[in-house]
């Protein structure tokens, strides 16, 4: 039997058929037609009305890093328990994370230790240059309260939507909050192309700036002049191909996720001490993974166990984000809080997820999983 894997590239047809007509077309380079429309049609599936294709969603990160004005000796809040990715781009432009945990009721950003933490600093002077909130596994916290807040506060607000293309909240669209969203077009997101990212916003004066930091900051004369530093940061056309036939599918994928994480509910909730992440209340998700908490007293054995059996019939299965907090990398950043983030990486698995997957896969996954849980209850933990 063929590996299964976490999320792997759904791709076929339609995406072979786009890139060969970019290729054929000659625009093989960071610039040409299909990198024109897939911005345009990336902001509109954000509803938003400006974007910037690039490398990849860290690129688009320390854009708007650099953008909001965040620079050396600043703080950044944003949550522990994301992807480290969130927190490098910080450190990129010379700030300070300040790390803060996450509501165990959503697994998101605690936007009332937002709220807290806010209060505090602007009564001592110490006022944040930016929070980023993370839309955790196609899942968004509560931007009601997280956008009053930085208002209240006058403090830029960022959403981390790399895994979130495609899913709402409150009615409105991933990547349509704060002052700048963010994409992820990497291999294991739901739409891919191979790397890539994108920058949305509101503001065209953002992200036209963030163009030009992304081309070398390239002056618009016939010779090669620059003013100041920038980067390499441009996504080809051809990749913009691929992305474009992708975002055709998204609703595609994103209804087989869905399908995925139904399957998954149905046939392990009835396992003792399993449990899945909590469905958003005020949106939709995009089930980019599905994701599990395993009580290893309940269960009979924890979430490594699990994983391990999965993979000795060759399945990818994956602990969620370990918390930065507990990364060596971040051990001396500020943290408020931390401990439900602990809890959610020491229990918490993601399931293969990827819209590729057929029924027989995910029966497989199913079977591996409950045959662990009746092995451990017939030999009694």
């Amino acid at each position: 039997m063929s590996r299964i894997y976490l999320s792997a590239p759904d791709v076929g047809v339609l995406e072979r058929k786009r890139l060969l007509e970019a290729l054929d077309s000659g625009w093989v380079a960071p610039v040409g037609p299909d990198l024109d429309a897939f911005e345009r049609e990336v902001a509109e599936r954000a509803g938003v009305p400006h974007a910037v294709a690039l490398s990849s969603g860290t690129a688009a990160l320390h854009l708007a890093m650099l953008e909001l004005g965040v620079t050396a000796g600043d703080d950044v809040l944003l949550p522990t328990l994301t992807f480290v990715a969130s927190a490098n781009v910080i450190r990129y432009v010379g700030a300070r994370p300040v790390l803060l945990d996450v509501d165990g009721r959503s697994w998101q950003l605690d936007a009332g230790l937002v709220a807290e933490e806010l209060r505090v600093r602007a009564r001592l002077g110490r006022r944040p240059a930016a929070v980023v909130a993370v839309d955790l596994y196609g899942q968004t916290p509560d931007y009601d309260a997280l956008e009053a807040v930085c208002r209240e506060y006058e403090v830029a607000l960022v959403e981390d939507a790399a895994e979130a293309l495609g899913a709402t909240y409150g009615g409105r669209r991933a990547g349509s909050f704060g002052a700048a969203g963010v994409f992820s077009f990497n291999g294991n997101k739901i739409v891919t192309t191979s790397g890539g990212g994108m920058l949305v916003s509101s503001s065209k004066a953002l992200v036209e700036r963030a163009r030009h930091l992304a081309t070398q900051a390239r002056q618009p004369v016939v010779h090669y002049e620059h003013l100041e530093t920038g980067f390499n940061y441009r996504m080809s056309n051809l990749l913009a191909a691929l992305g474009r036939a992708q975002l055709d599918r998204l609703d595609a994928f994103i209804a087989r996720r869905l399908e995925i994480r139904n399957f998954y509910e149905e046939a392990l909730s009835a396992l003792p001490g399993v449990c899945f992440m909590p469905r958003p209340q005020h949106g939709e998700a995009n089930f980019w993974l599905t994701c599990i908490l395993v009580d290893p007293r309940e269960f009979g054995a924890g979430r490594e166990a699990i994983r391990l059996a999965l993979e000795a019939h060759d399945i990818e299965s994956r602990p969620v984000w370990k918390p930065l907090h507990l990364q060596p990398a971040y051990r001396d950043a500020e943290t408020v809080g931390g401990g439900v983030a602990a809890g959610i990486f020491e229990t918490g698995l993601c399931l293969p997820s990827g819209s590729g997957l057929n029924d027989s896969d995910l029966e497989r996954v199913v079977s591996v999983v409950t045959a662990l849980a009746g092995d451990v209850r017939g030999h009694g933990r």
